[in-house]
């Protein structure tokens, strides 16, 4: 069972390195195919000097070295052409290599995202929001309460002071009558008061008082 086990994760790992491993040869081949390509170019150069050089006095020695030069030039082309094949296969690797890193990403975003939202639906988002409201709706009545209340104790402090000024006039104005000074401005000053002698005079009495007067000022004058 373990054995199983260790060969499963072992395949799993060969499959997950297979791009790197493709290219890590492509490019070893690469190498050796530039150090070939060089290698040919270097015989063609050698055997074109030789054919320039036996041009003229020895025809079959330079056209044997031409002969040569086409066949290295041949096997140029080829290695060449095999070259950019394999420049080309790098590429494709490399591109779907991240290509493939690039869809593992988003699959990993789209399962965060899944996992994110698992458990949030319109519903409850609507709900949520609906219960946001209705708690700053319910601050807002606690707050207007307490203003209310503030001003209604600062109503109850108003009317205490004036209640306490009218006790204080009070026990002045007490204080005032039992000493018989009534200061100026605690109260409204008010005309004499006749005396009650004065009052139950009888109406006779008044004219008779009214003729006495009328008579001395006539005296006086005279």
């Amino acid at each position: 069972m373990s054995g199983w086990g260790l060969g499963w994760f072992g395949g799993e790992a060969k499959k997950k390195n297979a791009p790197k491993d493709a290219i890590l040869k492509l490019r070893s081949t690469l190498e050796m195919l530039t150090k070939r390509e060089k290698h040919l170019q270097n015989q063609m150069d050698e055997q074109d000097n030789i054919a320039r050089k036996y041009v003229n006095s020895n025809k079959p020695a330079a056209k044997a070295a031409l002969r040569r030069k086409k066949q290295f030039e041949h096997n140029l082309e080829q290695t060449s052409a095999q070259i950019m094949t394999v420049e080309r296969e790098i590429s494709s690797i490399e591109t779907a290599n991240i290509n493939k890193e690039t869809l593992d990403a988003m699959k990993n975003a789209s399962t965060a995202m899944k996992q994110i939202h698992g458990g949030m639906t319109i519903d409850k988002v609507d709900s949520t929001m609906e219960d946001l409201r209705d708690q700053h709706a319910i601050s807002e009545e606690i707050n207007e309460a307490l203003q209310q209340g503030a001003q209604a104790n600062a109503m109850d402090e108003d009317e205490l002071d004036e209640e306490l000024q009218e006790l204080q006039q009070e026990q002045l104005d007490n204080k005032m009558l039992d000493t018989g000074n009534v200061p100026v401005g605690d109260r409204v000053q008010t005309m004499p008061t006749p005396a009650r002698s004065e009052l139950n005079k009888p109406y006779g009495e008044e004219e008779d008082e009214d003729e006495e007067l009328k008579k001395l000022q006539a005296e006086m004058a005279m």
